[in-house]
Protein backbone atom coordinates (compact mmCIF):
# COMPACT_ATOMS: atom_id res chain seq x y z
CA UNK A 1 0.00 0.00 0.00
CA UNK A 2 1.45 3.38 -0.97
CA UNK A 3 2.02 6.17 1.52
CA UNK A 4 -0.86 8.25 0.09
CA UNK A 5 -3.25 5.31 0.35
CA UNK A 6 -2.28 4.80 4.00
CA UNK A 7 -2.85 8.48 4.77
CA UNK A 8 -6.22 8.47 2.96
CA UNK A 9 -7.31 5.34 4.83
CA UNK A 10 -6.27 6.85 8.15
CA UNK A 11 -8.17 10.08 7.40
CA UNK A 12 -11.26 8.12 6.37
CA UNK A 13 -11.15 6.12 9.62
CA UNK A 14 -10.73 9.35 11.60
CA UNK A 15 -13.79 10.92 9.94
CA UNK A 16 -15.83 7.76 10.60
CA UNK A 17 -14.72 7.80 14.23
CA UNK A 18 -15.75 11.45 14.57
CA UNK A 19 -19.22 10.52 13.33
CA UNK A 20 -19.67 7.32 15.35
CA UNK A 21 -18.03 8.07 18.72
CA UNK A 22 -20.55 10.74 19.88
CA UNK A 23 -23.41 8.38 19.06
CA UNK A 24 -21.75 5.36 20.70
CA UNK A 25 -20.87 7.26 23.88
CA UNK A 26 -24.37 8.74 24.12
CA UNK A 27 -23.16 12.32 24.14
CA UNK A 28 -26.12 14.66 24.25
CA UNK A 29 -28.57 12.09 25.64
CA UNK A 30 -29.38 14.46 28.51
CA UNK A 31 -30.60 17.15 26.11
CA UNK A 32 -34.04 17.50 24.54
CA UNK A 33 -32.44 17.93 21.10
CA UNK A 34 -29.07 16.16 21.37
CA UNK A 35 -27.53 17.44 18.18
CA UNK A 36 -29.12 20.87 17.78
CA UNK A 37 -27.33 23.44 15.68
CA UNK A 38 -25.08 26.18 16.98
CA UNK A 39 -27.81 28.80 16.52
CA UNK A 40 -30.12 27.00 18.92
CA UNK A 41 -27.34 26.44 21.44
CA UNK A 42 -26.39 30.14 21.31
CA UNK A 43 -29.99 31.21 21.79
CA UNK A 44 -30.31 28.96 24.84
CA UNK A 45 -27.06 30.28 26.33
CA UNK A 46 -28.06 33.92 25.77
CA UNK A 47 -31.49 33.49 27.39
CA UNK A 48 -29.84 31.78 30.40
CA UNK A 49 -27.43 34.71 30.81
CA UNK A 50 -29.96 37.51 30.15
CA UNK A 51 -33.62 36.45 30.10
CA UNK A 52 -34.73 39.96 29.01
CA UNK A 53 -32.48 39.96 25.92
CA UNK A 54 -34.24 41.04 22.76
CA UNK A 55 -32.67 40.21 19.35
CA UNK A 56 -31.60 43.13 17.19
CA UNK A 57 -33.44 41.81 14.14
CA UNK A 58 -35.51 38.87 13.01
CA UNK A 59 -34.77 36.40 10.19
CA UNK A 60 -35.71 37.48 6.66
CA UNK A 61 -37.37 34.11 6.01
CA UNK A 62 -38.56 31.61 8.57
CA UNK A 63 -39.27 28.18 6.98
CA UNK A 64 -42.64 26.72 7.96
CA UNK A 65 -41.13 23.45 9.21
CA UNK A 66 -37.88 21.84 10.24
CA UNK A 67 -37.91 19.59 7.19
CA UNK A 68 -37.97 22.56 4.82
CA UNK A 69 -35.22 24.23 6.82
CA UNK A 70 -33.10 21.06 6.53
CA UNK A 71 -33.82 20.83 2.80
CA UNK A 72 -32.75 24.44 2.25
CA UNK A 73 -29.59 23.83 4.26
CA UNK A 74 -28.81 20.73 2.18
CA UNK A 75 -29.44 22.70 -1.02
CA UNK A 76 -27.06 25.41 0.17
CA UNK A 77 -24.39 22.78 0.95
CA UNK A 78 -24.88 21.11 -2.45
CA UNK A 79 -24.55 24.42 -4.28
CA UNK A 80 -21.38 25.24 -2.35
CA UNK A 81 -19.92 21.81 -3.11
CA UNK A 82 -20.82 22.24 -6.78
CA UNK A 83 -19.08 25.61 -6.97
CA UNK A 84 -15.95 24.21 -5.31
CA UNK A 85 -15.94 21.13 -7.55
CA UNK A 86 -16.32 23.31 -10.66
CA UNK A 87 -13.45 25.56 -9.55
CA UNK A 88 -11.06 22.70 -8.78
CA UNK A 89 -12.05 20.86 -11.97
CA UNK A 90 -11.45 24.00 -14.01
CA UNK A 91 -8.01 24.49 -12.44
CA UNK A 92 -7.07 20.87 -13.08
CA UNK A 93 -8.30 21.02 -16.68
CA UNK A 94 -6.30 24.18 -17.34
CA UNK A 95 -3.19 22.64 -15.83
CA UNK A 96 -3.61 19.50 -17.94
CA UNK A 97 -4.18 21.63 -21.06
CA UNK A 98 -1.00 23.58 -20.39
CA UNK A 99 0.96 20.34 -19.94
CA UNK A 100 -0.39 18.96 -23.22
CA UNK A 101 0.46 22.21 -25.00
CA UNK A 102 4.02 22.03 -23.65
CA UNK A 103 4.30 18.39 -24.77
CA UNK A 104 3.08 19.28 -28.27
CA UNK A 105 5.48 22.22 -28.49
CA UNK A 106 8.34 19.98 -27.37
CA UNK A 107 7.35 17.32 -29.91
CA UNK A 108 7.22 19.93 -32.69
CA UNK A 109 10.67 21.22 -31.75
CA UNK A 110 12.05 17.68 -31.67
CA UNK A 111 10.33 16.87 -34.99
CA UNK A 112 11.80 19.99 -36.60
CA UNK A 113 15.24 18.99 -35.33
CA UNK A 114 14.91 15.51 -36.84
CA UNK A 115 13.82 16.95 -40.19
CA UNK A 116 16.62 19.48 -40.14
CA UNK A 117 19.18 16.78 -39.48
CA UNK A 118 17.80 14.35 -42.08
CA UNK A 119 18.17 16.69 -45.06
CA UNK A 120 21.42 18.26 -43.98
CA UNK A 121 19.75 21.48 -42.83
CA UNK A 122 18.56 22.39 -46.34
CA UNK A 123 14.98 23.52 -46.99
Amino acid sequence: MSRNAKINTLLLLLVAALAVIPLALGLGDHKEEPFAGADGEAETAITEIDPDYEPWFSPLYEPPSGEIESALFALQAALGAGVLAYYFGLRRGRRQGEERARERAGAQVADAGVRGGADGGRD
